[in-house]
Formats: C-alpha cells, structure tokens, sequence
C-alpha cells in the first residue's frame, strides 16, 4: 500500500480547512437570505403568529416523516444471495442484456429506478432494451459482515450466468469501480463497459475524499468506524460524510421546503428524495476496508498494483467499447477519476467515448438532464448494436 507522507496530509488539511470554511459561508449567506424571503412573503400574505406556528409544524412534519424507499418500475427478483438480489426489468429474454450495478454506499440501489421520471432503468427500457438486470446491494448482517470484495465479484459473475452473457455493463460510483474490475478479469463476460462517477483514480482531480483519506494518514480511523459498527460500517457513518462534504446543501434542501409549503408536487419530490437520502443500510466491513486501503489509499487500480485472490487486476485487458460518465460539479468523484480509465484500457481509442455531464455526482445516476441529454442517447446506441 502506498504511504500518506507528512506533507501530503498537511496539504490534504488545508484544502479540507478552505473547502470547509468557504461551505459554512455559503450555507451562512444562503441561510440568511432564506429567512429574509420567508419574512417578506409573510409580511405580504398578511400572515398572523399562529399562520407561522403552522407552517413550521408542517415543516417539521414533512422533514421528519420518512418512509423507507422503493422500486418505481415493476420487477421480479430472479436471483438472491446473502449479499444481493438480482432484479429483472422487463419480461422479454431476446437482445443482449443490461446489467447494472448501484453504487454501494450506504444507500438503498433503487437509485438507479429512483421516481417514474428519473430511472436509469425506465431510460433503458425506453432507449430499446428488452431486458435489464439491476443487481440490489443488500445490508450487511452479523452473517455478512466479512465478506470480501472477492465475494461481490462472485455475486457479479453469478448474475452474468444466470443472465447469460456478454452483457452490457454499467457501474455507478462504487458500482462503476466494481465493473471494471470484473471487466479487467472477465473480459470475455462484458460486451461493453459503462462507468459513471466511479473512482477509477482516487487521487486525480480535485476531491474531497481523497482529501479526508489522505488527512486520517492511514487505515486507523477506518478501522475504528468497522469496530464500532460491530464489524459494518453504519450507513448514517457514510451519510455524515457526505453531509459533512458540502453541508450548506443539505440546509438549503431543508430551508427550501419552507418557501413551498403549499406546492403539493415539490413537497412530493422532496419526500421521495429524503426517504432515499436518509434510508441508511450497513456495508461489510470487510470490503469497506479493503476499498479504502487498496482503492482510496493505495491508488491499485491505475497503479496496476491491485491483485484479486492472486490475479493481477489488468485493466487492458478490457477490449471492449467504453463509455465514461463525469458529473461536472461533482464534488465526490470528479470527473478527473473516471476519465482517467480511459488511459489504461486496451480498448481502441476509437471505442472509448467520455461524456462531462452537467450536475453534481448524485445528478449524474437520476437527473433529468443527466438521463436525457446522456444516458438515453448512450443506451440507444448500445441496445442498437444489441
């Protein structure tokens, strides 16, 4: 594993400290112009004192009234293990399969079938396929919590058989890092290969994460998290970090349900959201640790130092056409991190195609823009050669 020397953590604090600070003022000049409007749209509606006790009984209402998240687009589950679902789209068997891997950060996978209008999934279907696999990463238990990432290898491989292969594989975030290793040692399993917002190189670019990896100076505090999870990392521990990257977002997401109240249609997009967003589940510790040691760390991937119960993670061994997807502010991973496969692949440079995507990094998996202008597109040329 690579070492974090002295001076890299001491410039990983500064860029930490600034990005902090410059947050806490946005969410400062942002927080005070929210409650100027409130008050001025008070005054004009004329509203009395007990007309401001409603709205902020409503408020808390609304924030706090969660319910845990669901599929938006009929499914079958064809497949389970001890770590994941396989989940079918779609009852035709004819054209080459679409399998995709959710990002696993402590979040439920339904983000990729998020609302009717903001699929993934739906978007495949509608760009051609007939069928669309999803694979949906499950909590880990007393009974999972060890298991590797040679297990959610196994799991990918196992889906491909059950589907019957080549597929077209597509990887969001943690997803995206986890298809282009099995890309890299099942090429022959993959047709194509699409990544988005995955941290192929965890040190390009200008990214937070990699800023807070490299200022813990080693794996000690990771270990901490797991062995105070009881062997998992808690996904509130992994909500916290990313509230913690940019919180002036999540104020202003909970100030702006102030000013719509009365709008029926935002108060309904809100709740489907924050039922994702607070909906934590809990991830191996097993495989958390071996990412941020071999992945965040270490750097493996781009290194070519990365090696899987033995075998050398090559990624020119991948051949087959590449699509890469980089979210323009996204302050995850940035675009920088998944562009960077495009350097290492054996693929034709003809054949390797990266496409910077307005929006942030959540935007890139279930935007509408993202879906519209990107991955319908994408999806209608792949099901086309399908």
């Amino acid at each position: 594993m690579t070492s974090i020397s002295l001076h890299e953590s001491a410039l990983a604090a500064t860029r930490v400290a600034r990005r902090s600070a410059a947050s806490w003022l946005v969410g400062y000049r942002e927080s005070a112009d929210a409650f100027a409007r409130y008050w001025a749209g008070a005054i004009a509606r004329g509203a009395t004192p007990l007309d401001l006790l409603t709205d902020s009984a409503r408020w808390a209402r609304i924030a706090a009234d969660r319910r845990p998240p669901t599929w938006s687009t009929p499914n079958e589950v064809v497949e389970r293990s001890r770590l994941a679902a396989l989940r079918r789209f779609g009852a035709s068997r004819k054209g080459r399969p679409l399998l995709v891997l959710p990002p696993q950060a402590g979040h439920h996978s339904c983000i990729v079938d998020f609302h009717p209008d903001q699929s993934q999934v739906r978007t495949a279907l509608a760009a051609g396929y007939r069928q669309v696999h999803v694979l949906e990463w499950l909590g880990a238990t007393d009974e999972t919590k060890d298991a590797s990432v040679d297990d959610y290898l196994e799991v990918v491989a196992s889906a491909i058989a059950r589907i019957g292969g080549p597929v077209d594989l597509v990887g969001d975030c943690q997803g995206g890092w986890l298809a282009t290793i099995y890309a890299a040692l099942h090429p022959d399993d993959v047709a194509t290969l699409t990544v988005a917002g995955a941290p192929i190189d965890a040190h390009a670019g200008d990214s937070a994460i990699a800023d807070y990896v490299r200022l813990g100076g080693g794996m000690t505090p990771y270990r901490l998290a797991v062995e105070l999870g009881g062997g998992m990392l808690k996904g509130s521990f992994m909500l916290g970090g990313f509230v913690a990257l940019q919180p002036e977002t999540e104020l202003a997401t909970h100030l702006d349900l102030a000013f719509h109240l009365d709008d029926d249609a935002y108060v309904a997009r809100y709740g489907a959201f924050r039922d994702w967003y607070a909906h934590t589940q809990p991830i191996p510790g097993a495989m958390y640790l071996w990412a941020v040691e071999h992945l965040f760390l270490g750097n493996e991937l781009v290194r070519a130092e990365m090696a899987i119960d033995g075998r050398p993670v090559a990624l020119a061994a991948i051949s087959c056409p590449v699509w890469l997807l980089g979210g323009a502010k996204d302050h995850i991973t940035p675009p920088e991190q998944v562009f960077a496969l495009a350097g290492h692949v054996g693929s034709d440079p003809a054949d390797v195609t990266t496409l910077l995507v307005g929006g942030g990094h959540l935007g890139l998996f279930m935007g509408h823009d993202a879906l519209a202008t990107a991955w319908r597109p994408l999806l209608e040329r792949l099901s086309a050669t399908s």
